[in-house]
């Protein structure tokens, strides 16, 4: 673990190699666990704003689901999150034959809205969690990533490089500026 402005990061996200490989895993993050994609609270009023816009690109499920709990919800540990479709997928996942993939997303890569997706899901395998004074950035290693894991050892992409995108979404520029300069250091060593 290191410190970088007012994040405490895990070296993992450095040394573990990664690049999303969903013809293997057909999206399996989006339907499998216990939770919906953590929300930051601003993005809250993102979703309530951009429904209307995404909701044509979502099922059917889905749909009923949001219409019943809202744009997002409380879990069970009072963090904020995506409402479920029975307690599994995501409300906001759609299908392309049997992989799961964001419909906020397919809404904003067709230019119907300006926001790609919740920031937790861009950043995936990289979980943030705010505290008072820090927020801790962690890599999440969870078995259905194998594939993942496999992809990311074979063309020798960092975790970090993988989300480097997201990464300056959550943090910014500069930070993910500072990040690299650590990756140097510590490759160095």
């Amino acid at each position: 673990m290191f410190q970088l402005g007012k994040t405490i990061v895990s070296e993992d996200i450095l040394e573990k190699e990664f690049v999303c490989n969903l013809s293997a895993c057909k999206g399996a993050c989006c339907v499998d666990g216990d939770a919906g994609a953590p929300l930051l609270e601003e993005e809250t009023k993102i979703l309530e704003t951009i429904y209307p816009k995404v909701k044509p690109f979502l099922r059917k499920e889905g749909i009923d689901a949001i219409e019943a709990q809202g744009t997002w919800v409380k879990g069970t540990d009072g963090d904020l999150e995506t409402p479920l479709i029975d307690n599994k997928d995501c409300a906001y996942v759609i299908f392309d034959n049997k992989t799961a993939l964001c419909g906020i997303e397919q809404a904003y890569n067709q230019g119907i809205i300006d926001w790609k997706k919740p920031v937790s899901c861009h950043l995936y395998p990289i979980r943030v969690k705010d505290f008072t004074e820090f927020a801790a950035v962690n890599y999440d290693k969870w078995d259905i990533c194998s594939p993942a894991c496999s992809l990311g050892k074979e063309l020798e992409v960092p975790v970090y490089k993988f989300v480097k995108e997201a990464l300056i979404r959550r943090f910014g520029q500069d930070w993910y500026t500072e990040l690299e300069k650590v990756a140097e250091e510590l490759k160095k060593q």
